[in-house]
């Protein structure tokens, strides 16, 4: 699974952080660190961070090939 995590979007909610803290962390108070290529025994908790993110600037590349993607906007 590879990560992305769009910047732009990011708004530093921490969402991420709270549901998978060995890939996200938050630097002071705005600096997101993040895993771009987690251990697959993560999965779940990236998932779960992905979708709990408030502005889902996380995009998420499985390895069946399949993308999670943010919606996009109107």
């Amino acid at each position: 699974m590879k990560v992305v995590v769009d910047l732009t979007r990011c708004q530093g909610y921490a969402q991420c952080a709270f549901a998978a803290p060995d890939v996200f962390t938050i630097r002071g108070d705005e600096a997101l660190l993040y895993d771009s290529d987690p251990d697959e025994r993560q999965r779940e908790r990236v998932e779960r961070a992905a979708a709990a993110c408030p502005v889902q600037a996380i995009v998420l590349d499985r390895q069946d090939g399949r993308r999670r993607a943010p919606p996009t906007p109107p």
